[in-house]
């Protein structure tokens, strides 16, 4: 028998350390040639690392929410000598293989990310190790098997309808329900435990995230209301009018028309602000940030260059990027470089909200419920669709006057939502 030693790879370019957010397998566990060892996070995207060879795991790096440093031992195995060396035989055979060989004795194992991770069909084939006893992992996505630890529940104990028999989150929903539908009506006995979650992974991220805009930002909130009947009527006429391959049309391709047409004439919010150099960087192009709730937490991918992308382009967009972060399959550059971000908690958005500014953007454009209002038309109280804005914005660089204009353009435009199309 020998050691293998599995270094923690290169998971990003500028990437020192990567948070350890879940581990696939413990000390004693036999696993088989590309079964994955674990999972690590930088910034928001989660990568998994598999294993290069056949063994027993031996060691394992620490524990989850250690921040581990790129290049430094993750996981030792005990392999079969033997096989080793048929294998290093096989490799050295061939010249191309010879640098694969080289990276491995570095300890430079490819990372996979959810969105290559291997085909059905390769999962499906069977392991020609003799290491025939290797530790069977339920197929899951890392954000179903986090939902599934945090719920206590064994994913062994649950038959997977994906690909594959890959456990998806309508499997563990299914399953959860089941579970409740089957307690007692009875009255419980008062509970006195406390569980002690530690704060990890994605959730980490966000709690600093915050903590940096909370403590450094000087946030004014301005909330407006706005008749929004108008909209909803073109929006529904042209939602029962479009193509069938278009997207459905929500209300936030018109509010990111809007804030394109609103910034062009106060770019100065559509802005970094540096504080520690003391420059405000002020961008042409309109990224916009899109506050987007997962399972695992909020993330916030960004739709690039609004500016130039008329309402079915800015829907599209919204809907593939809100997929991809649901499902874990969002890319590092998906998920950074917004230049103002809009939060929508849609039909739980109450009255007003006071949204914290995407450090270190300088405004943010939050959307609460539409719901129909008494309004008053200067000769009697009619039914109208409303729909308050609370909007943060930066009063280190951005004055209440200025804000005030920003919202009231928006709001100009969403009432009278022909506009939005006037040059």
């Amino acid at each position: 028998m020998a050691e293998r030693v599995i270094r923690l790879p290169d998971v990003g370019e500028g990437i020192a350390e990567a948070e350890l957010v879940e581990w696939h397998v413990k000390v004693g566990d036999v696993v088989r040639e590309d079964a994955v060892l674990g999972a690590v996070m930088t910034d928001k995207a989660t990568v998994e690392i598999p294993s290069p060879a056949d063994g027993r795991v031996t060691w394992l790096a620490g524990n989850v929410g250690d921040l581990l440093a790129i290049g430094s031992d993750f996981v030792r195995l005990e392999i079969d000598g033997k096989s080793e060396q048929a294998a290093e035989a096989a490799k050295l055979a061939s010249p191309a293989a010879s640098a694969a060989s080289k990276r491995a004795d570095h300890g430079a194992t490819a990372p996979r990310t959810r969105a290559s991770e291997p085909s059905d069909a390769q999962r499906s084939q069977p392991s020609a190790s003799p290491l025939h006893h290797a530790v069977e992992r339920p197929l899951a996505a890392p954000a179903v098997r986090l939902r599934a630890r945090e719920a206590g529940v064994d994913l062994r104990q649950i038959r997977g309808t994906g690909p594959a028999g890959r456990i998806t989150h309508d499997d563990l929903d299914a399953h959860l329900a089941h579970g409740r539908t089957g307690s007692t009506a009875t009255p419980h006995p008062a509970q006195t435990a406390v569980t002690d979650i530690k704060i990890v992974g994605l959730r980490r991220k966000i709690a600093e995230k915050m903590s940096i805009a909370n403590s450094r930002i000087p946030h004014i909130t301005y909330i407006e209301e706005i008749d929004v009947t108008a909209l909803e009527d073109l929006r529904a006429k042209v939602n029962g009018r479009k193509r069938p391959d278009k997207p459905k049309l929500t209300l936030l391709p018109f509010l990111m028309r809007a804030m394109v047409r609103a910034i062009a004439e106060l770019p100065h919010l559509n802005a970094h602000f540096d504080d520690e150099a003391g420059i405000v960087h002020q961008h042409a192009g309109v990224h916009i940030g899109i506050a987007t709730q997962t399972p695992t937490g909020l993330v916030v991918p960004v739709v690039r260059h609004a500016e130039a992308r008329d309402l079915w382009d800015c829907a599209t967009e919204v809907a593939r990027l809100a997929e991809a972060a649901r499902n874990g399959n969002a890319t590092r550059d998906e998920l950074t470089g917004s230049t103002i971000t809009i939060t929508s908690l849609g039909a739980l958005g109450g009255l007003a909200t006071t949204p914290i500014i995407n450090h270190p953007e300088v405004a943010i454009v939050g959307v609460n419920r539409i719901a129909i209002r008494p309004h008053w038309d200067g000769a009697a109280f009619v039914p109208r669709q409303m729909m308050n804005l609370s909007s943060s914005f930066d009063h280190r660089v951005i004055d209440g006057f200025d804000a005030a204009q920003f919202v009231q353009r928006i709001k100009l435009l969403l009432e009278t939502p022909a506009m939005i199309f006037i040059d």
